[in-house]
This record gives C-alpha cells, structure tokens and sequence, in this order.
C-alpha cells in the first residue's frame, strides 16, 4: 500500500479517546493464547500499562470510516546500552488481515524507529507456529536470530518454540 493509495490505512498516534475501542481488540487477541505471551486473562489495567503507558509510542491504523484496522507499540527492547534498538508489537483487527495492516504497521514502525533514532529492529517472542507472522516479518527483511526450544505455552499446542527476530535498519 503506498501513501497515495486511497484504500492504504490512515497510522496516526493514538490517543486517549482510542482506548474503549482499542481495548476490546487487545482483549481480544491476547485471551486466544496463540500469538503473544500476555495472559489471556490479563487485565485492562496490565494491558493498557504494556500497550500504552510503557512503550515510546503507540500509533493505531484506521480505515476509511475511521474503522480500527490495527494497532503497534515501539519501545526501547533493552535499556542503557541496548536501548538503540527498539522492539514493537503488532495487532491487526480480524476483519482487517489479509489486507496488508501488517505489512503497513511493520513499514511504519521501520521509518517511526528510524526517526526516533534506534538503528535496528528486534522481535524477542516470535510464536513459531505463527507462520503467517514469521513470513510477513521475513519479507519485510527480518531474519531468524535465534530459536527458543519450547518458549512459548500455546493454547492449544503446549510448549512451542519461539523465534528471535532481527533487523538492523542502518548499515
């Protein structure tokens, strides 16, 4: 989706006023136990603190309507000496997949990171058995830093591996 695209999402910064319908799609993907290692009884108050008040910034993607198609946080993945490389989340709206949000959150947080001064990407919880993710984030140039045997308690799967995803974004 380029910028000139009428059907690309509006990304802008989230605001306060975003929480009551940000908060049903967080809810939601994180009570499935299939993608991110927040409890999936985890609290409003746990998640609104990890989604919004400790990240760098938290910008949200919305459709035509204003329709919530997705959300990402960046933050420092580590602080003092680490913190130049910075880690995001991503969560797209199940109506919105296979739209290309991701993709469009993924290229908006690469060119947001780089404004704000990090030089390199990293996803630490990868769920191996998210192979839709694992290709999207391989595509848009992350690779493989390393496997984590069992990291990670699916849902439905048990233990699963997890991956160590990496991009350095200036040379």
């Amino acid at each position: 989706m380029s910028v000139s695209d009428p059907a690309a999402p509006l990304i802008r910064p989230y605001e306060e006023t975003d929480w009551p319908r940000l908060w049903p799609l967080l809810r939601d993907t994180f009570a499935t136990g299939d993608t991110y290692a927040y409890a999936p009884a985890s609290s409003e108050s746990e998640i609104r603190r990890h989604w919004i008040e400790m990240p760098r910034a938290t910008l949200l993607a919305t459709g035509p309507s204003g329709e919530l198609l997705g959300t990402y946080f960046i933050k420092p993945n580590q602080p003092g000496l680490g913190s130049h490389v910075c880690n995001c989340g991503y969560v797209v709206a199940p109506a919105a997949q296979g739209r290309g949000i991701a993709t469009a959150l993924c290229r908006h947080s690469q060119q947001l990171a780089l404004d704000l001064g990090f030089r390199a990407m990293q996803f630490n919880l990868v769920v191996a058995t998210n192979e839709r993710a694992v290709r999207l984030w391989q595509h848009m140039g992350f690779a493989v830093a390393g496997r984590l045997p069992g990291a990670f308690a699916h849902a439905k799967l048990g233990y699963v591996d997890a991956l160590v995803m990496y991009k350095a974004l200036v040379a």
